[in-house]
This record gives C-alpha cells, structure tokens and sequence, in this order.
C-alpha cells in the first residue's frame, strides 16, 4: 500500500493525472508550470512529519477549487480530483470572514475561501485545510473568549449597580375592580374630598387658653379613660375616632367645668355609637361606667347641647377614614395595620398633636410603624402618591409619635399601652421603638 493511502485511510486516491499543474499518482507534490516533477512517491514524508513543520501560509496555486467542503483540482479532462483537507484549527478572524461571505445573496459570484499551508520551502507539498469541516478550537481562543464573556458580565452589572431600578406606583384597587363594596370608580374622588374637607374636622391647636377650669392635662385623662371603656364595651374604630372629633370640636366653641368634663366624654361617646354602631349602649349603661356620677336627664340634656352646639354636623373626616385608604397604600399586613393604629392612638390622648390634620396624621402613623419594624426609613412612592405627604413632611409628626411610643408604658396614662398589649392587638405596644428618627442628623 502507498503511503499516502496510509495517512488518509479509507479515501480512494484520484486517477493518474499526467498533465501540468496537476498531482502526480502517489508523488503528493505539485509539478512546476513547465512541467518538471518533483520528487516521487518514495520521498514522500509522514503528514504527521510535514504537520509538524507547518509556519504559515502563502498563495495557493489558482487550480484549486473550494466546493462544497472539499478542495480539487482539475485534470486534462476536466475531472476534479479531491484533495484530503488537513485538521487544523480555525482562527476566529477566518471564521468570521467565512461567517460573512455564506450571508452575501446568492445571485452574486462567491470566491471560494481557501487557507494553505505550506512546508519550509515552496517545493513542499502543500496542505489546504478545509475550515468548514473543523470543529475545534485552540484552548486560547477558548479562554480569551470566556474572559471576554465575563468582562462583559462584569460591566453589565456594574451598569446595573449605577442605575438603580425606578420605583413605580402600584394601582391599589386593581384586585377591588369587581368588589362593588370598593367603589373603585369613586374612591379617588371620594377621598379628594375628604382631603378638601378635613379642615373643617380640626380645631384649634390652642382652644384651651379659653377654658377656665379644665386643661391639656384634664383632657389627655378623660381620653385614655374613654379608650379602655371603648375596648371594654367592643366598639368599632370609626367610634373612637369620631368620639374623640366630638370632644375636642365641642370643647373647642364651649366652656365647660371640671366636673363635668366626664359628662361630655360619655355623652359623646352615645353620640358616636348612634352614628356609626349598629347596636347602641343604653342611657344606663354610661350611667354606671361613670359611677353613677351623673343621673340619665343630664346625659340626655348634654346630648342636645352638644349636637346644638356642632349644628348636627357629623360627617367629617377623622384619622380613621385615612389610615385605611393609606394602610392599603402601604401594601400593609396585619402586623404593620395593628402597629399603625396602636402608635395613632397614641397620639389621639396628647393634645399637642391637635397641631396636624387627620391625613397628616394617619400617613404618619404608618410611616413610623413601617420605620418601627423594618429599622430604616420606609415611604414608597405609591404611599407618597396616595397621602400627598413626602418623607420630608412627616419627619415632625413621626419624631413626636417615637416619644410617646418611648414612654406609653411608663406614664399614667397607659390605656393604648395596656390594649395593645394583649394577643388581640398582636402585642404591638412590644414592638421596639424606632429611634434612629429622633436622631438629630436625621432631620
């Protein structure tokens, strides 16, 4: 057998080719233009050998054809005569060549891309490798390519860091849009309105310079006493609330003695019940939680004094109405709704806090529970959106309700500190409170 048939074993040899430029049968080598062989087929080396000596590549004589992965050349009959392509890598720089010139249309003439190799000297035999059939790649091209993989990664992260992701503002009554009870079609303008109207809910911050006989101190008393009576009887929140709107409206336009401050606590206490209870505590019933300090005439005749006075107007908008709009804002679980009501309560015994309005308040409450449990500052944009407060706004309000959070259980007046401390509340007057607020650079 021939040594080229050893070195590509299974390729039936082409025919003998006797013409110029053409290869000789089992010489392998080229003959010169004017037709003078080389060498013979005796002298042929290994193509292991000649591999081994490959350097570069030049010009390949014009006979050779590419067409459809295999290099020929042509006889004195025009028969093509294949030529074994050797296995040698594909430079990237090749590929890409190779990449670009298959995607040109197909109506133009395409020069076949041909990549020779040649041995020490131009006499040598001459290898064409075929570059579509080769698969492999130099393990440097393959790290070069996994570190340009990984830089891109890199700058493809730190372009993340630097640009932080923008916030947007959720759609809070996208899951009540089939709950008639929500309102969804109204609710925006329902809650303008109460935001245009809560003026009318607050009363002066210093009302008590015109009462004789009572004071600050006298009312935060009857307040936290009203709360565990509140708790005692089970009564929603929204009567709280307007109780305490009921106190401080009334108190505000009438002067009022010491001992009958108690008098218009309970009373308008009755008054919220009718308004928002569906069962109502009777007459006698506030007569005995007072200890019978006042007969059931004088309650009935403080009733009309006090719906006279406030000229029946009992539809305003208390804190209450804006924490559930706000707390839905917040996206809020139970714990954070129960830590917000507890810190808010607190602020309905200090009268200090008459200073801010009903929304103020309630954004605020929510912001220092959200502050309080998650020990940094928390206010989303959806909650900016729907309170009309920023961060900034609320700093005052949530440095005041730390304070009365710090001190709820230490002081006299421990109502909101003693209900909101049972399993009922969550245990929520527990939770630590967040004072990193009250910190002076803070602000």
């Amino acid at each position: 057998m021939m040594g080229s048939d050893e070195n590509f074993t299974g390729v039936i040899r082409p025919p003998p080719s006797n013409i110029q430029g053409g290869l000789r049968p089992g010489g392998g080598k080229f003959t010169s233009a004017a037709g003078g062989g080389v060498g013979n087929s005796n002298n042929r080396r290994a193509l292991s050998t000649i591999n081994k000596n490959i350097i570069g590549a030049h010009p390949y004589p014009p006979c050779a054809v590419h067409k459809r992965g295999v290099f020929t050349e042509k006889n004195a009959a025009g028969n093509k005569n294949p030529v074994i392509p050797a296995h040698r890598p594909v430079t990237r720089k090749f590929a890409a060549q190779l990449a670009g010139k298959e995607q040109q249309p197909s109506h133009k003439e395409i020069k076949p891309s041909i990549q020779l190799v040649s041995g020490l000297h131009q006499e040598e035999d001459c290898i064409i490798i075929d570059a579509e059939e080769h698969d492999d790649v130099p393990m440097f091209v393959q790290h070069t390519e996994a570190m340009l993989e990984e830089i891109d990664l890199m700058d493809a992260e730190i372009e993340m860091e630097d640009i932080a992701p923008e916030e947007h503002v959720v759609d809070i009554d996208s899951c009540d849009k089939k709950n008639p009870l929500a309102v969804t079609e109204y609710i925006d303008d329902i809650y303008a309105y109460y935001k245009k109207t809560e003026s009318s809910s607050c009363v002066p911050s210093n009302y008590m310079l015109q009462q004789f006989d009572i004071n600050e101190r006298m009312r935060g008393i009857l307040i936290d006493w009203l709360i565990e009576v509140h708790y005692k009887f089970e009564l929603m929140e929204e009567t709280l609330y307007l109780m305490v709107n009921l106190i401080d409206r009334f108190l505000s336009v009438q002067s009022v003695v010491r001992k009958k401050l108690q008098l218009v606590g309970v009373t308008a206490m009755l008054l919220a019940c009718k308004y928002e209870e569906v069962s109502v505590p009777v007459v006698e019933d506030l007569v005995l939680i007072s200890d019978r300090a006042y007969c059931r005439k004088e309650v009935l005749d403080m009733e009309k004094l006090i719906i006279n006075t406030l000229q029946f107007n009992m539809s305003l908008p208390t804190p209450y109405v804006f924490m559930r709009r706000f707390l839905k804002a917040a996206q809020s679980d139970k714990r954070l709704e129960l830590l917000s009501f507890f810190i808010i309560e607190l602020c309905l015994v200090e009268y200090e806090m008459l200073r801010f309005p009903p929304s103020l308040l309630a954004a605020a409450a929510i912001f220092t529970a959200q502050c309080t449990l998650s020990g940094s500052k928390q206010w989303s944009k959806t909650s900016e959106k729907h309170t009309n407060y920023t961060q900034d706004q609320l700093m005052e309000c949530a440095k005041l309700m730390v304070s009365f959070h710090q001190k709820a259980g230490s002081g006299k007046l421990n109502g909101v500190h003693k209900k909101y401390s049972t399993s009922k509340y969550g245990y929520a007057a527990k939770e630590e409170p967040a004072v990193f607020l009250t910190d002076a650079e803070e602000f």
